[in-house]
């Protein structure tokens, strides 16, 4: 099976710039598009928070008119820092899960080979993420439920220091809580994460964790102690979770926009191959 994982959509109203830059609409669009074109196709699609940029009601409903003119298969949304959960529940609440619990917008989806525990890390009106004593109690309970069953803890804040600082500093805060609970549950297979807009691989909670990159913008990769937080134009891209019972997880990732190729990997005459 394979499983889509967009994140940091930041979805505007209709002519808005993220930043004054980012027209995040069309990006997102382009997402949709690339998932959709798929061969074999995607079985489901998660969205890893921040799903757009203010948390109002038009961006959520400009969400949702997308998905529904370019998405057939099932999603499965969680919130990210941007968003607001009451709207998102009113305003996606059509989308499995996501209505589900009167105070967070946590589920788990048990109809795939591999079950997805979707998680809710965001503090309202703040940039960090953190998993109150409720939170971590429902992640425990739902892994202790199906202790067989590879599973994906998805999130939208990552729980590890990335080295760029600007990043590190609005992070999952209680990040030893989590892997307490982690480390409990050997079915984890993989912790999935937005937030940080770039590809970052890091063990954790004696599982792999995952943060992929936006769909729309990047953050500029820069380790350098102080350096200021800025964004840049890499290409957009998203993580493909192939699962196989035999093989296991196994993720890609896989760029939005298209590029020269495919070319034959043919010997070509030297005399033939010059310009």
């Amino acid at each position: 099976m394979l499983i889509a994982q967009l994140t940091d959509l930041h979805v505007r109203p209709h002519g808005v710039l993220a930043y004054g830059v980012v027209e995040t609409n069309r990006y997102v669009e382009a997402a949709f598009k690339a998932v959709a074109a798929l061969q074999p196709a995607a079985d489901a699609v998660i969205l890893s928070g921040d799903l757009v940029d203010e948390g109002m009601t038009e961006e959520y409903d400009i969400l949702a008119d997308l998905i529904r003119q370019h998405l057939t298969m099932p999603v499965y949304a969680i919130p990210g820092n941007h968003d607001d959960r009451e709207t998102m529940k009113a305003r996606l609440g059509h989308l499995p899960g996501v209505a589900e619990d009167p105070d967070f917008v946590h589920y788990a989806v048990e109809d795939l080979p591999v079950r997805l525990v979707m998680l809710d890390s965001i503090v309202p009106r703040e940039s960090h993420g953190t998993l109150c004593p409720a939170r971590l109690d429902f992640l425990d309970r739902t892994l202790q439920a199906a202790p067989e069953k590879p599973t994906l803890v998805v999130l939208h804040h990552p729980p590890i220091r990335c080295g760029i600082e600007h990043m590190d500093e609005i992070n999952l805060l209680n990040a030893d809580d989590l892997a307490a609970v982690i480390a409990k549950h050997p079915q984890v297979e993989r912790v999935l994460c937005g937030h940080h807009h770039r590809p970052i691989t890091a063990r954790f909670g004696g599982t792999l964790m995952q943060v992929a990159p936006s769909v729309a913008h990047q953050v500029t990769f820069d380790l350098a102690p102080g350096a200021a937080g800025t964004f840049s134009m890499e290409p957009p891209a998203f993580l493909l979770h192939r699962f196989e019972p035999e093989g296991g997880l196994v993720s890609h990732q896989v760029y939005v926009e298209t590029y020269p190729g495919p070319y034959p990997f043919e010997t070509v005459p030297a005399e033939t191959g010059t310009v």
